[in-house]
C-alpha cells in the first residue's frame, strides 16, 4: 500500500491534526526532520500540486512514535532500530503493538472490515521473512484492516 494512504487512514481514524501527526513522529526520534508543511504535502492526493511522497523514513518513524503515543515508551528498553523498508507487513505489526491487539481482535476487525481469514493466514502475516508458512501482506488486506481499525476506533456512526 502506498504508505501515504497508511498515513491519510491513520491520521483519519485517530482524528489528528497535522501538528499531532508530526508531535507523533518525532516521538521516535526528536530530532526527526519534518515539519508541519511536509505532512500537509503528504496528505495531498498524488495528482495535487504540492503533494510529496511519504518515504519509508517518515512512515516508520511516523509507526514507532505511534506506539510510543499509545503505549508508553519503556526507558528501561535501548531504542529499537527504525525500519529501513516499510512492508504492509510491518505497518500490520506497528499497528497490532499500537492498539495492543490480539489474535481474536484482528480477526474481529478484519471480519468487521468484511475481509475475515483464517488462523493460520493471520499468524502467516507475523512470521519471519525467512519462515517457510511466511506470507506477505497484500495491499487489499491491509486496507481491509485499517477500515476495519477504524470502525472499531471511531465507531460505526
Amino acid at each position: 500500500m502506498i504508505n501515504n494512504d497508511v498515513l491519510r487512514s491513520i491520521r483519519y481514524m485517530l482524528d489528528l491534526s497535522d501538528i499531532k501527526v508530526v508531535e507523533i513522529t518525532k516521538l521516535a526520534d526528536a530530532n526527526f526532520p519534518i515539519e508541519k508543511t511536509d505532512v500537509l504535502a503528504f496528505l495531498k492526493k498524488d495528482e495535487e500540486e504540492g503533494y510529496q511522497e511519504c518515504s519509508n523514513q517518515v512512515l516508520a518513524h511516523f509507526l514507532d512514535g505511534l506506539v510510543f503515543y499509545r503505549r508508553g515508551r519503556d526507558e528501561s528498553l535501548p531504542p529499537r532500530p527504525v525500519e529501513k523498508r516499510v512492508t504492509n507487513n510491518v505497518v500490520l505489526k506497528k499497528l497490532r503493538v499500537a492498539f495492543e491487539l490480539k489474535d481474536v481482535d484482528m480477526h474481529q476487525i478484519l471480519a468487521d472490515a468484511g475481509f475475515p481469514i483464517s488462523k493460520p493466514e493471520l499468524s502467516a502475516l507475523f512470521r519471519q521473512p525467512g519462515h517457510k508458512n511466511f506470507r506477505l501482506c497484500g495491499d487489499q488486506l491491509l486496507r481491509n484492516f485499517l477500515k476495519g481499525l477504524t470502525l472499531r476506533v471511531r465507531g460505526n456512526g
